[in-house]
């Protein structure tokens, strides 16, 4: 078991290595936002349209239903997406693999949004080390995630983690920038929150987590958004108002062709 206070030293470290993002929080309601992604595995993938509302808002997405969207790569495979509801448009027979450029085009209420995204090759997420620490008396945990960075500079990841079957997520965004070619040391710090016993992590709770490798705007646009939402991403339900998207035109949000490798454990 690796000693919890180098690990957490580590964790501080490369925080502090990071460049911070200045967010400037101005009101962008009424604009389209895309979230869009498409992995490795098995599909169908989904793309959501919506319209954005005032930061100050609930947040109350208003479904933008009849868009035209195309998903393609640079191989030539095409589908144009199915309207599902509720702001999904389905793609059906689509299937992404690593090392392919994915490009997403939208037609929506006059207008045409573009982005890509190159997926990487996938890492090896060997597994998940458990840790513990006491904070005045409290038990806090840590998972660490067992990987070996590759040796060419220019590695993106995002970690997201829940709790036995609670539908919030936690996210976390890695880069290689500190510890290149390296076996990981950055631990995912599990939620302990004192003034709210049910998400606070104790022993016998299930924690899934998936580890993405993931583009530099992806990663660029979740950085940013992370320091907007405090962790919780597009889960926790913050308008995206300000990180940088991946998609031309103005629109809001970020499209994402990236690697899913999916691992569980059980506190002890």
């Amino acid at each position: 078991m690796k000693n919890i206070l180098l690990i957490i030293l580590s964790f501080f470290l490369i925080i502090s290595c990071e460049k911070e993002i200045d967010l400037n929080l101005e009101d962008q309601s009424g604009k389209i936002v895309v979230e869009g992604n498409i992995t490795d595995q098995a599909g169908p993938y989904f793309v959501r349209i919506t319209k954005s509302v005032a930061f100050t808002q609930n947040n109350q997405y208003p479904a933008i239903e009849n868009a035209q969207v195309i998903l393609s790569d640079d191989k030539g495979q095409t589908e144009i997406l199915k309207y599902i509801g509720n702001g999904l448009y389905e793609a059906a027979t689509f299937q992404g693999q690593s090392g392919r450029i994915y490009t997403l085009k939208i037609l929506a209420e006059g207008k045409e949004y573009i982005a890509q995204s190159m997926m990487p090759e996938s890492v090896d997420f060997e597994g998940l080390e458990q840790d513990s620490f006491l904070v005045a008396g409290e038990t806090s945990y840590t998972l660490l995630p067992i990987f070996t960075d590759p040796p060419a500079l220019g590695n993106r990841y995002l970690f997201s983690y829940f709790v036995n079957d609670r539908s919030k997520r936690n996210f976390l965004e890695f880069s290689d920038n500190v510890n290149n070619g390296l076996p990981n040391q950055r631990p995912l710090l599990l939620p302990n929150d004192d003034e709210d016993d049910s998400v606070k992590v104790k022993v016998g709770d299930v924690i899934t987590v998936e580890m993405q490798c993931i583009d530099d705007k992806v990663y660029t646009f979740y950085s940013a958004l992370l320091q907007l939402s405090g962790g919780s991403g597009f889960g926790g339900g913050v308008t995206p108002t300000n990180p940088p998207s991946n998609i031309s035109n103005g629109a809001l949000g970020y499209f994402s062709a990236h690697t899913v490798q999916v691992k569980t454990t059980v506190i002890e």
